[in-house]
Parts: C-alpha cells; sequence; structure tokens
C-alpha cells in the first residue's frame, strides 16, 4: 500500500479530521493533504514522527512507515536534487545571541491565524547576515517540519531576478507539479504565498535588492517565519520586525578569530589577536579572512599579520584570500550608488574625525545640506554608512578605507586638495563663529553671518563645537596660516572651560602657542603661552610642563610690561603648584596675581582668582577662610562689570565650592542649601563635571545628616557624571564616599 494511503488510513481509524490531526501534530493540513493524495511522495522523517506520534502509532508499524519513507526518499533523491536547501553553516559561529533570541521569539510568536512572522535582518557588506540566516536554520529547523527553504535573491548583482523568478525555485523546492505552476510572476507568487500558508516553514530570503522583490513573496497568515536578510534597510516593507547586526565585539572577534586560526590560540598571543581585530574592525568577514590566511601560512604568527594590517594603505589588500576580499564585498554595494552618492561616499574620506553630520557632507560636494540628507541616506540604505543619532554619521574603518582608495583612483590631486581645503576653511571658520558665543567681547552671532549650521544661540554654538571636536581639530592639523591657528585658538578660549577634561586642548593651544610665537606680535606669545600652560596642567596633569609655559609667560611679560598677562601666567603656575600640592607657594602666587590684575582692571581674571585662592585653602583644611573667600567671589561678582560667561563660572565654582567648604565643617543643612544654590548655575553652565560636583557636594552633606538614601543618589549621579568626562580622581572620592555609605 502506497504511504499516503497507509496514512489516510491511519487518520480514519484514529477517528481524527485533517484539521484536528494538524493541530495535535503541529503539521498544516496542506502538508497532510499532500502526503495522503501522493503530492509529498518522502516526507521529512521529523514530520513522519510528529504524524506517528498523534496517531499514536507504535512498535512494527511505525517502523514500517518509517522505512517506506526512507526508501522514497532515497529513490527521489536519486531521481532530483533537492531545491532551495540552506547553505552548509559555519561551525565557528560566535555572538549574535541578542539577535537570535529575537527571531526565536518571533517564531513562536503567532497563530496559524496570525500574519507570518518577518524578521529583516539588515547591515553592512561583511557583517556576516548570511552565516546569521543559516545559524537560524540550523537553530529552528525542528519548528518547521515542512523545510526550512532558502533562496538567494542576489540583491548586489546588475540584474537581479524577479520576485517571480525566485517563487517558481521555491515553488519547485515545494514540490508542487512545474505544469501547475503559473505563467506570469504575479501567479507564481500568488500560489506560493497560497503554498506556505498551509504550511510550517521557515523561509530564508537573503540578499535582497529591495522591497519590491521581496514583498511578493511575503505569505499572509499561516504558522510558519520568514527571514529576510539585505545590505539595505527595506524601510518600505510594513509590520515586520528589524534588526541591524552591527560588528563584534572584542571578545567574540577574538574567539572567532582563534577557532579559525589554531595558532591564534597561544595565551603569548593574546595582545596581538587583540589588536588583529581592531585592525579588521571586528568585521566578520575581515577576521574570517584574515584567520584563514594566518591557518594557511604556518610560518606566520598573529604578530605578521598585525604588521601586516597595520599599513593602512595596503590593510583592504592584505584582507583577500582565494575568491574572497572585504574590497570586493564592498565594491558590489558602491557599484549600485548614484553618481552623486559617488561622489559623497569617496569624498567623505576628507572628514577628518570619526562622525558627522550633514552640512560638513554638503560643504564636501557643494550641495545644499538637503541634497546631502538624501545623498547620506542613500550610503546608509546600501549598508556602506552608519547612522548613528538624530543627525551623526559614521563610516566602518574598512569601509573608510575603500571610500579613501575610491577617492585616489577617481578624482586628480588637485581636485582633492580643492574639496580638503574647502572643507578646512569651512570648519575653522564655523568654530571661530560658534566659540565666540563664549568670548566676553562677543557673545553673538556676527551681523549677516549666514552658515549651513544653527548657531543662534550659545547653546546651539555649545553643541556643535562639542559635537564636531574631532573634526575641526583634525581641520587645525591641516593648517599652514599662522594666524588662522591663532584666531581660532583665540576664539575657543572661554569655550574650553565647558570641556576641561578634553585632552584635545593641549594640542589646539600647543599649536597655537608654536604659531603666535612665529608672529611679530609679542604680546601674542605670552597669551598662547598661558593658555597652553591651563591645558598642560588642566587637562592633561603635565604639571611640570604646565609650570615651565607659565613661568616663561610671566618672564615675557614682564619683559613687555604685559601685567594683566602677568597675573594669568602667575595664576596658571599657582595651579600646577596646587595641583603639586605644592600650596603655600600656590596661594602665595594667587594672591600676588589677584593684586596685579586688580591694579589693571582685568575684572574677569580677578574674579577667577578668588577661586584659586579658596581651593587652595580648602586643600590646606582652612575651611572658615576658604568659606569667606568664597563668599567674596559672590559679593565681587554683585559689584563689578564681570562679563556674563566668566561671572556665570565664578558664581557656579563658588557656590559648589562654599558647599564643599560646609561640608568640610560639617555645617550638613547649609552644605545642602548652598549646594542647592549652585545647581541651576550647574545646569546653566552645561559641563558635565561642573554639575558632578553640586552632586558630590549634596551626596556628601546628606550622608552627613544621616539621609543615606538621597546621599547615595546624589553620589551615583556624580560618579556618571564624573565617568562621561574620565574625570578617574574624583571617580575615585566618590566610590570612596558610596564604600563609606554602604558600609
Amino acid at each position: 500500500m502506497p504511504l499516503g494511503d497507509r496514512l489516510r488510513e491511519l487518520r480514519r481509524g484514529a477517528g481524527l479530521t485533517m484539521e484536528q490531526l494538524s493541530e495535535s501534530a503541529g503539521v498544516s493540513v496542506r502538508a497532510i493533504s499532500d502526503m495522503e493524495r501522493g503530492h509529498i511522495r518522502a516526507p521529512q522523517p521529523r514530520t513522519l514522527a510528529a504524524l506517528a506520534e498523534a496517531l499514536r502509532v507504535t512498535g512494527a508499524e511505525r517502523a514500517r512507515l518509517e522505512e517506506d519513507a526512507r526508501a522514497l526518499r532515497m529513490h527521489t533523491a536519486g531521481e532530483r536534487p533537492r531545491l532551495c536547501e540552506p547553505p552548509r553553516p559555519v561551525a565557528d559561529f560566535v555572538g549574535r545571541a541578542a539577535e537570535l533570541d529575537l527571531v526565536r521569539q518571533a517564531a513562536t510568536a503567532g497563530t496559524r491565524t496570525d500574519p507570518v512572522p518577518v524578521v529583516v535582518v539588515h547591515g553592512q557588506p561583511g557583517i556576516g547576515k548570511t552565516a546569521f540566516a543559516v545559524r537560524v536554520t540550523e537553530m529552528l529547523r525542528e519548528q518547521f517540519p515542512d523545510g526550512c527553504l532558502y533562496v538567494d535573491l542576489r540583491g548586489v548583482d546588475e540584474d537581479p531576478p524577479t520576485a517571480g523568478e525566485a517563487a517558481t525555485k521555491l515553488l519547485k523546492a515545494l514540490e508542487v507539479n512545474p505544469r501547475r505552476i503559473g505563467s506570469t510572476d504575479d501567479e507564481r507568487c500568488s500560489q506560493l504565498r497560497a503554498t506556505l500558508r498551509d504550511r510550517r516553514c521557515l523561509l530564508v530570503l537573503d540578499n535582497a535588492a529591495d522591497e519590491a522583490q521581496v514583498r511578493p513573496l511575503l505569505p499572509g497568515a499561516g504558522a510558519g517565519l520568514v527571514v529576510v536578510t539585505s545590505r539595505r534597510l527595506l524601510g518600505g516593507l510594513e509590520g515586520v520586525l528589524r534588526t541591524a547586526l552591527a560588528p563584534l565585539d572584542l571578545a567574540e572577534s577574538a574567539a572567532l578569530l582563534r577557532a579559525i586560526a589554531g595558532q591564534a590560540g597561544d595565551p603569548a598571543s593574546a595582545g596581538d589577536v587583540d589588536a588583529v581585530s581592531r585592525l579588521c574592525g571586528h568585521l566578520p568577514l575581515a577576521l574570517r579572512i584574515a584567520g584563514t590566511r594566518l591557518a594557511n601560512r604556518p610560518g606566520w604568527t598573529v604578530g605578521t599579520l598585525v604588521a601586516r594590517l597595520a599599513d593602512a594603505d595596503r590593510r583592504l589588500a592584505n584582507l583577500h584570500t582565494g575568491d574572497t576580499g572585504v574590497a570586493a564585498a564592498f565594491a558590489l554595494s558602491h557599484a549600485q550608488l548614484s553618481g552623486e552618492g559617488r561622489a559623497l561616499f569617496r569624498r567623505l574620506a576628507h572628514v577628518p574625525g570619526a562622525d558627522f553630520a550633514a552640512p560638513l557632507a554638503a560643504v564636501l560636494t557643494g550641495s545644499d545640506p538637503d541634497d546631502a540628507s538624501d545623498r547620506l541616506d542613500e550610503l546608509v540604505e546600501l549598508g556602506l554608512l552608519q547612522h548613528e543619532g538624530s543627525d551623526r554619521y559614521r563610516f566602518h574603518d574598512l569601509i573608510r578605507l575603500f571610500a579613501t582608495e575610491r577617492l585616489r583612483a577617481e578624482e586628480p590631486a588637485g581636485s582633492r586638495a580643492a574639496t580638503r581645503t574647502r572643507m578646512v576653511r569651512w570648519l575653522l571658520e564655523t568654530t571661530i563663529v560658534a566659540g565666540r558665543w563664549f568670548e566676553p567681547g562677543y557673545g553673538a552671532l556676527p551681523d549677516g553671518w549666514s552658515g549651513s549650521v544653527p548657531l543662534a544661540t550659545l547653546e546651539e554654538a555649545g553643541g556643535w563645537l562639542q559635537a564636531e571636536a574631532a573634526n575641526w581639530l583634525g581641520a587645525l592639523r591641516l593648517v599652514t596660516e599662522d594666524h588662522l591657528v591663532v584666531d581660532v585658538a583665540e576664539a575657543l578660549h572661554w569655550f574650553s572651560d565647558t570641556m576641561v577634561t578634553w585632552p584635545g586642548w593641549y594640542e589646539v593651544y600647543g599649536r597655537s602657542r608654536d604659531a603666535a610665537a612665529r608672529l611679530p606680535d609679542r604680546q601674542l606669545a605670552v597669551v598662547h603661552l598661558n593658555y597652553f600652560s591651563w591645558a598642560a596642567t588642566a587637562c592633561v596633569r603635565r604639571l611640570d610642563e604646565g609650570l615651565r609655559a607659565a613661568l616663561d609667560a610671566r618672564r615675557l611679560a614682564v619683559q613687555i610690561g604685559d601685567i594683566k598677562e602677568e597675573a594669568w601666567a602667575l595664576q596658571y603656575a599657582a595651579m600646577a603648584w596646587r595641583f603639586s600640592d605644592r600650596f603655600e607657594e600656590a596661594l602665595e602666587a594667587y594672591r600676588q596675581a589677584q593684586r596685579l590684575a586688580d591694579r589693571v582692571g582685568d575684572h574677569d581674571g580677578y574674579i577667577q582668582l578668588f577661586q584659586g585662592v579658596g581651593l587652595t585653602l580648602l586643600a590646606l583644611g582652612r575651611h572658615a577662610e576658604a568659606l569667606a573667600e568664597f563668599r567674596s567671589t559672590l559679593r565681587e561678582v554683585s559689584v563689578r562689570p564681570v562679563s556674563p560667561r566668566p561671572a556665570l563660572n565664578a558664581t557656579l565654582v563658588a557656590r559648589t565650592s562654599a558647599a564643599q567648604a560646609l561640608v568640610e565643617m560639617g555645617r550638613w543643612e547649609e552644605a545642602v542649601a548652598e549646594a542647592d544654590l549652585a545647581m541651576p548655575f550647574a545646569v546653566a553652565y552645561g559641563e558635565p563635571g561642573a554639575l558632578g560636583n553640586v552632586h558630590l557636594a549634596l551626596g556628601m552633606a546628606r550622608a552627613g545628616m544621616g539621609a543615606a538614601t538621597e546621599a547615595r543618589n546624589d553620589l551615583k549621579r556624580a560618579l556618571v557624571l564624573f565617568q562621561s568626562v574620565a574625570e578617574d580622581r574624583v571617580s575615585r572620592k566618590v566610590r570612596s564616599a558610596l564604600a563609606a555609605l554602604n558600609s
């Protein structure tokens, strides 16, 4: 008796309808019907096992069913190849736990009457989308007894297959009689959807070109699952789950590299393995190629690979083996760009920093920012650019190298130089305009300024300067005109107080110091020596270097008779001495500088010096005297013509430091009141470390009052703020206070 007839006889003998058997076995009604009618001649073992369990078939009868099915499968396999089988899985798959869990949940979320779940897996070239999809088929194969079907939609080909052509392959794989397959694309896609409605299948549509290719293939209601992979986001597909694959983390990258290249498992090579992982940008394709090259070259060590990949100009060439290469993967997406998209892609290689916004892209192409945004979206859609936050974009490191190659190949040197100059000028001119918002003598946009960046407020100016810091610093490195270097550094002087812990100031003011020294204006040389002293001392804690610069600035100021700059030089020398715990020398220098600043009417500088005196007294344990200095600061700010930004800074530091002094004196309630008064000034000032100091004072005061819960909340907030600006010294103090509370 044919297998289908025997199954029908067993079902009827059990008193079950097809619907009842389907519900009990988890096999679709359509599949049961096709088996009984002989349209599915050789069911899969897991399908037959599920039916036998539901029909309560045991012993010899079950063995006979399995033997007949096995014979039919062997006969069928001899007649024709199986179609749409997933590719061979990789044995060394790592990571992606969260993404796999998302797919697993989608596979079990719906019912037969719900729309079939569709998961779109997208990401840049080489990120491992196909390996991920194949991993899904291995992970979920038992949940889909009617089969796991795979079709490569060849979305990066010049002429990818139509939806109808893909549907034809899938219908044949589902054992639909070729004579019954429709003659048009629409008919075939409709047949496919109807067939999948009644089967519990996992369908993988790999490497999709666009929504139009995928949409007709998606089933409606049913118990299946569809996984679509694409370099594109496929944002036009409605009602789907999306998950973006990111580069692996360091541990996952190292694990993959070690799995491919056995010698990478040597513990002595751990540092080199991490270096290779970073040089590969944690991109799975690059790591596989690197590992394969290492495995195939017994004479190489991991260090050999590091040395080869360290050459940025040769890195992509070294990430190539056999018929596989990272650059080749990128080139497939690059070929799909419009002409404007290709121009923007290669010119983005000029960007100095790691990320950027649309206005800078517009400068590179000489286009409108809105047009540039459209082209950026095109790059994101093809996986050649990463969109971060609301308006920032970033290259993967290896794709940046590919863009640099395209720039050199497609544009002559003169054109590249002109584009770079235009970018540098725009970045630095915008930096000067934004920085002058913070300068006492400016504090507004210049008349008639109509730049492409919104800088209508101090907050907008500060936000742009922070976001673009790596780019305008990179532009500053490319400038050869000393006057421009000095102008940029001068414009950033007061803004720099909002990013005190940024180490870039050491380079900014090191460059401006050298540039000013080459100019004939000796007063400029003093000013920028002072700025450099501040950066060396306050930003990177190079205290000896900062002190030498301050003392050199003082000598030069005395020579030219510049009392104001002499006072600033003494202030910076005092800061270096205070940070070195040479408090008595610091105190004397602060007081001398204060007398000089008062003498020449430098009210902005005079006010700052109260802070230095008070903080030094605080460090000496002379808390009452320190508190008096901070009170004097507030009084002097109210009666002297201090510029708005310096006044805000002085008031904030005085209030916060007064709270700290009161904490040291055990006057907890007064300390809380003072810190509460400091809070709005810290918020207005906009520097995380300043706000962290307010929360630190509040936490210490509340701990002294016995309000442990409130104290702990303030100290935790302070810790987050200090960590955000890499202020490790103060972070240790906060951790110590938290530990004391917890004990």
